[in-house]
């Protein structure tokens, strides 16, 4: 497209109404999610002065994420995606409402995990449907502007969620917490029915083998997404160190949840910063060489985090780590969603969601473990030192990447 068409607004996506009512439903849900994810790190640890344990919140999550990925890629290119979202919504609140209910009358950690196996079933499907549902908000060009917003808004909710979750906790306890989630929850679901119907993908008979596994296919021969991709999933597994932050604020730091719930905003902090700095100031150039720094940059900050003995240094290096983190977010919705065709992204979204879920919630696992074993602060810097080489094998293994320019091809402009 000419230059007349690009963005002549950093605030572009806001122009449309589908937009504006999808935010807002993300919005709540994840303020409520977070909220929800400061109890459970501080009631699992509470219950069980074990790091370990909290590896086990993020694995109790990821399995059902890692069991039933790709059917749900499949589903968000089959269904109507809009529907897809309401039932996920719905699911996660009653969830929710289960965990208040339990926290009331004793609840044990095995039930706990339970119910984080659910909710981690109900975002199996949601993620790659939300992926998907995004791009048919706005014309292509508005997507990188959205992606911005996207993200701010996300981050903005990631600040507020924490930080009002452990002030919640403290006043009044778990099941407060639990309760305020699945209301939020329920909020989703009325906002995003109010959206317009689109993005129901493919149509005809039940799903193949081949169907199911076309989003894996897709990615490996795409070497930028990839790259992209693996990068994040090595990077954020070995550097995971948010899952240890209950055992940092109570044996390191000496907080309350209280604390807490300010550990868990701050990477929300520099994220949103650098969200609203991306929507008025997208990247122009070299891409793929800005991803390799902000990764390294996510390393240094995660080792400063292990080293630090200090509450203000550690809010400083989670404001840093997350600001580094959210460069490395845009560009990767950008290369994988930009580059994927409507009809196949749901199926590209949820081998996405698998590799970004394994990052997260196996790192949690990972990060668990190698505390057990090692302790919590040498198991924040050596994971800090694993992703910085990990940047360095990805800028030889994927040259591809590391030769990125722009972002949105000219021929889409």
């Amino acid at each position: 497209m000419s230059a007349g068409h690009l963005p002549t607004s950093p605030r572009a996506a806001f122009a449309h109404r589908d937009f504006r009512l999808y935010q807002a439903a993300r919005f709540v849900f994840i303020v409520g999610i977070q909220m929800q994810s400061v109890a459970i790190g501080w009631q699992v640890y509470a219950l069980s002065h074990d790091p370990l344990q909290l590896g086990w919140v993020g694995l109790a999550q990821f399995l059902p994420l890692a069991v039933l990925a790709l059917p749900a890629g499949h589903v968000a290119d089959r269904v109507e995606r809009r529907r897809v979202l309401v039932v996920c919504f719905g699911i996660a609140s009653i969830a929710s409402l289960a965990l208040a209910l339990a926290a009331l009358f004793g609840a044990s950690l095995a039930l706990l995990y339970a119910l984080l196996f659910v909710l981690g079933s109900a975002r199996a499907f949601y993620g790659p449907a939300g992926a998907a549902f995004l791009p048919t908000l706005v014309p292509k060009r508005d997507f990188p502007n959205a992606v911005a917003w996207s993200s701010t808004g996300w981050q903005i909710a990631t600040i507020v969620g924490p930080a009002l979750g452990g002030v919640v906790y403290g006043a009044f306890g778990p099941s407060v917490v639990y309760f305020t989630a699945a209301c939020a929850a329920l909020a989703a679901l009325v906002l995003t029915r109010a959206v317009a119907v689109r993005g129901r993908g493919e149509h005809g008979s039940a799903p193949g083998l081949s169907a199911l596994v076309a989003g894996l296919g897709y990615v490996a021969r795409h070497k930028i997404v990839l790259g992209a991709i693996t990068l994040d999933l090595f990077a954020v597994l070995l550097g995971g160190a948010v899952a240890l932050l209950p055992a940092l604020a109570h044996d390191v730091l000496g907080v309350g949840p209280r604390g807490l719930g300010l550990l868990r905003a701050a990477p929300a902090v520099g994220a949103a910063l650098m969200a609203l700095r991306l929507a008025y100031r997208p990247i122009q150039q070299r891409a793929g060489q800005v991803l390799l720094g902000a990764v390294t940059v996510f390393g240094f900050a995660t080792i400063a985090l292990g080293l630090s003995s200090s509450f203000v240094v550690s809010l400083a290096s989670l404001v840093l780590l997350g600001a580094s983190d959210m460069v490395s977010v845009f560009i990767r919705q950008n290369l994988v969603q930009l580059g994927t065709p409507d009809q196949m992204r749901g199926r590209v979204s949820a081998v996405n969601l698998v590799f970004v879920g394994a990052s997260n919630e196996l790192g949690e696992l990972e990060s668990g473990v190698t505390a057990a074993w090692l302790g919590v602060v040498p198991a924040v810097v050596a994971g800090g030192v694993g992703t910085l080489v990990v940047v360095l094998l990805a800028a030889f293994v994927f040259p591809e990447l590391r030769r990125v320019s722009e972002l949105v091809p000219k021929q889409e402009r």
